[in-house]
């Protein structure tokens, strides 16, 4: 008996120093290779290639100052805890080329000093945030600097982690604050890595869309690229040095000398995004007047688009798929009744491309739109991006459109044009607009140097220019963020579908990928939580104590069997 005794222990002892060995081994192998291993459906802890490359390329310590630090409700404590295991991810990846820190601003017992440093994030560009916590027990507020401040090479920049959107409870800015932050902090340390940025020029002198109502799409540009406008004004030279320009609602014509420079732009490599109404419709006599026509917009463009291969259609586009408006239905109480009532003018388009420019994008809205075809141009590819739905009806124009059609019932039978083409990416060589029609000085001039033929380059034309306009509330000088409808309170994904188009013209797909990122946040049902508080304590609480009881008693009896026999 003792023999078989001191024989199995040595069994265990040999087993025990078996596994140790392996232990240490597997840790020292582990030294040498790395490897991390991501199991969430949706790879949230597994950074996408283009912020691997960027943490690998960074030469000297990227630094970062996390004010994300506090005692918070459990929304913004998931905030915390999430930024703090991206920012360690970053690490992994960097090769000992980032550190953070976590700060609390508020932590200093000084009030004086709390102030100044209050003043100092204010100044550099962080927000701050109040958070109001109405739990059913107590209410508390709490006042945070939900960012970062990012340094590199002694260049700094600011990582805003919680964005407030409007429209948005605070739990569901949160959800998107956490989709972004990959994207956010990426693009924060590429803007500290990245010491000159591409050129963005805004095309001026036909009615373009103005500073106020583009101010929001050029202010999200400006975070990548040096934005500016230009009005050509037959200058040759306008557009030197962009790498893109931006066509955005023009409402009157283009003479021959701006369509011959925009034209050679694109031929020298240039990028374009073209956002037309192909249909112009006057809107203040729609509102004054009950009633107002649709008209195609002479902007004489229709042959340099040609030539690149898109034909734009002046038709009318309604959608069983729209947006809401509000409309006067009579007075209460001495006061206009107002109440949303859907228009078909104002498609909301689903892009349903695989495309990374629409991959992933929520609804995108529009308004007056016409329809786009793509015709024969050698050497370029053309992929549509956007469609309108299954339910669409087309307006040839001239284009009678009544006020009093919001309130009628549409008869589906009606909207059979299915699936028209809203916006189109045209990437290859393309040939110039002007080949075979100027004049041999013109030719032979060597400091202009007209080219016929392009070298590979892109562009993308959209048959809506409201896509890109924001709404402006005069009274109080408030820009709100292109695709909000200060109306319904939704933010549409316009904003996103036009960055994306920009990103993809200047080839920085990477941005694209991480903005369109989704992140899946199992969030807890706040009804159920009031509702059902005693059953779900019970189930949290006391389930796992009887598992275990269970657990015992059948190992009781399991020995109690053995032994007995």
């Amino acid at each position: 008996m003792n023999q078989k005794k001191s024989t199995r222990k040595n069994k265990d002892i040999a087993m025990v120093l078996v596994v140790l060995a392996i232990l240490i081994l597997l840790n020292f192998i582990g030294s040498f290779l790395f490897k991390r291993f991501d199991l969430t459906t949706e790879k949230r802890y597994t950074l996408s290639e283009s912020t691997k490359k960027l943490l690998k390329s960074l030469d000297d310590v990227v630094y970062i100052k996390v004010y994300l630090q506090g005692d918070f409700n459990p929304n913004f404590t998931r905030l915390k805890n999430e930024t703090k295991e991206i920012l360690d991810e970053f690490r992994a990846y960097s090769n000992n080329n980032l550190e953070y820190e976590l700060i609390n601003p508020l932590d200093n017992p000084n009030k004086e000093e709390t102030d100044k440093l209050e003043k100092q994030l204010y100044d550099k560009g962080l927000m701050p945030e109040q958070i109001v916590d109405r739990s059913t027990q107590k209410v508390s507020e709490t006042f945070v600097w939900p960012g970062a401040i990012i340094s590199y090479k002694g260049k700094e920049c600011v990582w805003q982690i919680f964005k407030r959107q409007l429209g948005f409870e605070v739990e569901q800015s949160i959800n998107n604050s956490v989709q972004e932050l990959e994207y956010g902090l990426t693009n924060a340390i590429q803007k500290t890595t990245l010491f000159k940025k591409p050129e963005v020029l805004f095309i001026e002198g036909h009615d373009e869309l103005d500073t106020i109502r583009g101010a929001d799409f050029m202010r999200s540009l400006s975070e990548y690229y040096n934005v500016s406008r230009v009005n050509i004004n037959h200058k040759l030279y306008a557009l030197k040095g962009a790498d893109a320009i931006v066509i955005a609602q023009p409402d009157s014509m283009f003479d021959e000398k701006d369509k011959f420079i925009i034209d050679q732009f694109i031929m020298h490599g240039g990028k374009a995004l073209w956002l037309i109404d192909p249909v112009y419709v006057n809107r203040d006599t729609l509102t004054t007047r009950g009633y107002s026509l649709g008209f195609k917009n002479e902007l004489n463009l229709d042959d340099i688009l040609f030539k690149y291969g898109v034909r734009l259609n002046p038709v009318l586009v309604q959608d069983l798929q729209s947006a809401q408006v509000p409309v006067n239905v009579g007075f209460k109480q001495g006061q206009p009744d107002f109440k949303p009532f859907y228009w078909n003018y104002y498609p909301l388009i689903l892009p349903s491309s695989s495309h990374p420019i629409v991959k992933n994008l929520d609804l995108i809205r529009t308004e007056y739109i016409g329809t786009l075809d793509t015709v024969f141009s050698e050497d370029v590819t053309k992929t549509i991006l956007l469609q309108t739905s299954k339910y669409t009806k087309t307006q040839p124009t001239p284009a009678r459109i009544l006020a009093a059609m919001v309130k009628l019932k549409p008869q589906e039978n009606q909207y059979n044009n299915s699936f028209q083409n809203i916006a189109c990416l045209l990437e290859g060589k393309f040939e110039s607009n002007y080949k075979n029609r100027i004049t041999s000085r013109i030719l032979k001039d060597t400091i202009f140097d007209f080219v016929g033929k392009s070298k590979p380059t892109k562009m993308i034309i959209v048959a809506d220019g409201d896509i890109a306009k924001n709404e402006y509330q005069r009274s109080t000088g408030m820009v709100y963020p292109v695709g909000y409808d200060i109306y319904t309170k939704q933010q549409f994904a316009n904003k996103t579908f036009l960055l994306n188009c920009v990103n993809y013209l200047l080839d920085d797909e990477g941005l694209i990928q991480l903005r369109s990122r989704e992140v899946k946040l199992r969030l807890l049902d706040k009804k159920k939580i009031t509702t059902q508080v005693t059953k779900w304590k019970l189930i949290n609480v006391g389930l796992p104590i009887l598992i275990i009881l269970c657990f015992g008693l059948i190992q009781f009896y399991i020995r109690k069997k053995k032994y007995s026999n």
